[in-house]
């Protein structure tokens, strides 16, 4: 069952029970609602629709699309009445590995044959995107690192912050750039902030935004410098296997226990990225030992 969260006076978050823990939410103003993101599976979309017309008697004006990833935009053709706004590189995205993934995607599940791929129709490239709806001001900021398409959405009146995939259980760095990722989660840290909504799992509660926040830049950083001194020393890829979450401390059972997977893609990602400068390594040494 859709699980409804009010974390502020009009602000509601939905979380899925049949995929990961994502999130979507709504903002609910006197002229209207603006919802952000949507949910994979077409009866919980549907369920979260019904909420917010039916029982908050609210039409929805706006769909912002944090990213382009397919649990985030499926949703997209139910509401067909909203305007779709997202990143310039969303819709880019979208219109190219979106259409490729959603084809692939009913092939395999019945569920979602007859989703359609909705593009958005306001898009933004530079500098952060103020978008007013009623009472409500929400500010769009890109935040690459988790996929270079991503933005965070502010709604600045409730201090509250829908950080979409940037936050979640642990980082997702397979379609993104890590080091992109650090720094959008700093910028986390310059905002006051009552909530934070993460892209998957439970919303973040004002005093524990900065602890959660470094941990994600600690578990990045720990598993850059993980995988570099395994490279160093000559380890192969399946080496790493003794580097699972318990051994960072960290639960392996969040969102199902997929952050176990998760967690060994990411290990993936980031021996293929090392690899290619590390295995130089010796070479450079051997190099500058002739010189000097």
């Amino acid at each position: 069952m859709l699980q409804i969260e009010r974390v502020a006076d009009d602000v509601y978050v939905f979380t899925s029970d049949l995929y990961a823990q994502v999130t979507a939410g709504a903002v609910i103003t006197p002229a209207g609602a603006a919802l952000i993101d949507t949910l994979l599976f077409p009866q919980e979309t549907r369920e979260m629709r019904k909420f917010i017309e039916k029982k908050l008697e609210c039409p929805i004006r706006y769909l912002i699309l944090t990213h382009y990833h397919a649990d985030h935009t499926y949703g997209a053709s139910f509401f067909p009445e909203a305007e779709v706004v997202s990143h310039a590189k969303c819709r880019e995205l979208l219109d190219t590995v979106g259409r490729v993934g959603l084809k692939r995607a009913q092939q395999q599940n019945s569920e979602l044959r007859g989703l359609k791929l909705v593009l958005p129709e306001v898009v933004f490239s530079e500098g952060p995107l103020e978008l007013r709806l009623g009472n409500k001001t929400m500010i769009l900021n890109h935040a690459p690192g988790h996929s270079e398409d991503l933005i965070t959405v502010l709604v600045k009146e409730d201090k509250v912050l829908f950080a979409s995939d940037t936050m979640m259980p642990i980082p997702v760095l397979a379609d993104g750039d890590y080091k992109e990722y650090i720094e959008s989660l700093k910028y986390i840290l310059n905002y006051e902030l009552e909530n934070v909504v993460q892209g998957h799992g439970e919303v973040v509660l004002r005093g524990e935004v900065g602890k959660t926040v470094e941990a994600l830049i600690e578990y990045i950083t720990t598993v850059e410098a993980e995988v570099k001194s395994a490279l160093e020393h000559g380890k192969r890829r399946k080496d790493l296997a003794y580097f699972d979450l318990p051994s960072m401390g960290r639960s392996a059972i969040l969102l199902s226990g997929l952050v176990a997977d998760l967690h060994e893609a990411n290990l993936d990602y980031m021996y293929d990225l090392l690899s290619k400068t590390v295995s130089a390594l010796p070479h450079l040494i051997e190099y500058d030992e002739d010189v000097f």
